[in-house]
């Protein structure tokens, strides 16, 4: 046994004299493994001596993020928790790489005393929520209060419909009720490369009616690369009105009211102001700086806000990166010199080893009762490096220092939990419900519950024709409340057109899905399979960023023998594995049903593990590729997205549709 062994057999042994002995004598081999062995055993004295006396650092992480506090938790000794907050400021809030707090782990480990001494200092547990409070990709968040309801927007790139619009009674759950641009007629985007399209929307209220600005970011064809969009509606669900074009470039605008009712637009690069007509569609002055920035690095996101007889300007900063940040300005005069804030940034992930990382982006708002929040985003990181999921959406309580300048959390970056705006409401999920834009060629089917379109939530790269894509909710087992069915119960069928071109195409309108919201998850679907397929058809589940980085799991057609099939596609590489043979003399049911497969994909990180009727058959070990960071090309903000697709079809005027059955989607807990 070597000394650094040893001196781990006296700490769990409880033997303080031994270990004090072997420090004074060889004080490096103190190590972050010791204090957490210390800890773990609730060994009071042992802590209180390593924290004082030697040399380690309280700053000390396990490979899973966790620190001392964590192991603590699993003690149940209240006293060296209350040592370990008290006198040495550990938070009991900081999340773990799974963004498991100390104190969750103290609850789930039935330790009475520290969940005495949390409830008596910080009140119930069940009072507070996770961030983020949008998971998957909603990033660039912008949100506004009409009475006692939030809505936010969200950037949506070139996915359709375009902008969701989504509500909120607490600030924590959320429900997408619209889309900024609903008409594919509207949309501009159908040429659009991946991650280019409409990027950080704003929405405000004006004198009954919501105002919805964004970004149509365009491809790098000059002479035009951006234009800004302004759309509005006296409903916040929409529908909204055709979008009003402001022939300004820059990125990121925003609509701010003045109380003397005149209307501006601000515009990066840092915060450039415009006039704009009562309307809110029309530039009426040229645009003028008002502040580049702190940080001086991509000043972006510019929002104003009026409170005390001072105009406030946030902005972001930073780049969309590890270095984001929110930094804000004052000024007494709307068009005077803002001068910087003392304490920025007010908002920023300082700890690279934090599980939420790249945040910024912010805009506030204030409650009824006079409170202040900031939207944000952030990122969480597979192996430190991934960020699968997209932006997120977070949020964290602002406060106002007596100087007047707003911070974000105290100024200790983004909370992992956090106290519940409206703990007395009883919310505990969202709705999920259709909404569709009308099919113009008339039914296209005779069940009922078939509609044209795709269910909230879901989208397409572009748009798509309401004549190509129809739906139903089909009845899957779920838990009930309030508000519907819980996210992931909800099983849905659907009719597709299949596409003659593939998915590595722009032109490609044959696939529907919905964001990837956990970096654990299930997903599957029921395909009858086709006694017409064409040699090369895809029908299938996809994993899918863009063009340019996806993976399918599919039924195909190879010299006429009907397969399975795994591809992935990673820039301007494709590789593709033939699976097991599908046998047309097998089917389910009756003697006349059709031959039925159900197809899985289990998803564990970067790992992909595909079923056929409940059996594995192929497994994906590094699906890296579908986030931002995947590859270096183009414009990469996005997040992954998961769904069905049909492909492969090239005789023209076709009316085939390929049909997908209870298609259903499952987030597996971080706990789990």
């Amino acid at each position: 046994m070597n000394n650094t062994e040893l001196l781990k057999k006296y700490i769990n042994a409880n033997d303080l004299i031994n270990v004090k002995k072997m420090l004074i004598e060889e004080p490096s081999l103190i190590e972050g493994s010791h204090l957490f062995a210390a800890a773990k055993c609730g060994h009071f004295e042992i802590v209180k001596y390593l924290v004082e006396y030697s040399r380690i650092s309280l700053n000390e992480k396990d490979d899973h993020g966790r620190d001392v506090l964590h192991y603590c938790a699993l003690s149940g000794n209240a006293g060296l928790w209350d040592y370990l907050i008290s006198k040495c400021g550990m938070s009991p809030f900081t999340g773990d790489d799974k963004r498991i707090t100390a104190w969750e782990i103290a609850d789930q480990n039935g330790s009475t005393d520290i969940c005495l001494y949390m409830n008596e200092r910080y009140g119930d547990i069940s009072d507070y929520y996770k961030n983020p409070v949008r998971t998957g990709m909603f990033p660039d968040p912008s949100i506004v209060r009409v009475g006692d309801d939030y809505y936010m927007v969200n950037s949506s790139f070139i996915f359709f419909p375009c902008i969701p619009v989504s509500h909120s009674t607490d600030l924590i759950h959320w429900e997408i009720i619209g889309h900024a641009i609903t008409d594919p007629g509207y949309a501009c985007i159908d040429d659009l490369e991946g991650g280019r399209g409409y990027w950080a929307p704003d929405i405000s209220y004006y004198e009954g009616r919501f105002y919805i600005t964004a970004t149509l970011r365009y491809n790098d064809d000059p002479p035009v690369y951006r234009r800004q969009i302004v759309v509005s509606s006296d409903k916040p669900e929409g529908p909204y009105s055709k979008p009003a074009y402001i022939e300004e470039d820059g990125i990121d605008p925003s609509i701010f009211n003045d109380d003397d009712g005149r209307r501006y637009m601000l515009l990066n690069r840092g915060a450039r102001i415009l006039e704009l007509d009562k309307s809110g569609t029309k530039q009426i002055s040229p645009a003028s700086l008002l502040m580049y920035g702190d940080m001086k690095r991509a000043p972006e996101g510019p929002h104003l806000y009026k409170k005390d007889g001072y105009y406030y300007l946030i902005l972001a900063e930073g780049g969309t990166g590890t270095g984001h940040r929110v930094t804000a300005f004052r000024s007494k005069t709307l068009k005077g010199d803002y001068e910087k804030c003392p304490y920025n940034p007010i908002m920023r992930q300082d700890d690279p080893l934090a599980p939420l990382q790249r945040c910024g982006h912010g805009d506030m708002v204030e409650t009824p009762d006079g409170r202040w929040y900031m939207v944000y985003l952030c990122g969480r990181m597979l192996e430190g490096k991934y960020s699968i999921l997209g932006r997120e959406t977070a949020l964290d309580p602002v406060t106002w220092t007596k100087d007047g300048w707003p911070v974000v959390n105290g100024l200790e970056g983004p909370s992992v939990l956090q106290k519940k705006p409206y703990p007395q409401m009883d919310v505990t999920g969202a709705d999920i419900t259709s909404c569709d834009y009308g099919n113009k060629d008339g039914d296209l089917h005779d069940e009922a519950e078939l509609k044209p379109g795709i269910p909230t939530g879901f989208v397409t790269p572009r748009t798509y024709n309401a004549s190509d894509i129809s739906y139903s909710v089909c009845n899957m087992p779920g838990e009930k409340t309030g508000y519907g069915l819980l996210p992931g119960t909800c099983g849905y069928d659907l009719l597709i057109r299949p596409s003659r071109y593939d998915l590595s195409q722009t032109a490609c309108r044959s696939v529907v899905l919905r964001r990837q919201t956990a970096f654990k998850f299930e997903v599957s679907v029921t395909i009858p399979v086709p006694d017409d397929m064409a040699e090369g058809e895809e029908i299938g589940l996809t994993g899918y960023y863009d063009e340019n980085t996806y993976c399918v799991y599919a039924l195909t057609l190879k010299s006429d023998v009907k397969r399975l099939c795994v591809k992935e596609h990673i820039g301007d590489t494709d590789m593709s594995f033939l699976l097991d043979v599908i046998e047309d003399g097998v089917k389910s049911g009756g003697e006349n049903s059709m031959h039925k497969i159900r197809i899985e994909m289990k998803t564990d990180g970067l790992i992909r593990d595909m079923y056929l009727n409940g059996r594995k058959i192929y497994t994906l070990e590094n699906v890296y590729y579908l986030c931002d960071e995947g590859l270096s090309r183009g414009k990469r903000f996005t997040g992954a997205m998961i769904g069905v697709y049909a492909t492969g079809r090239f005789e023209e005027n076709e009316n085939i549709r390929r049909e997908f059955k209870a298609f259903c989607y499952k987030d597996i807990s971080e706990k789990e």
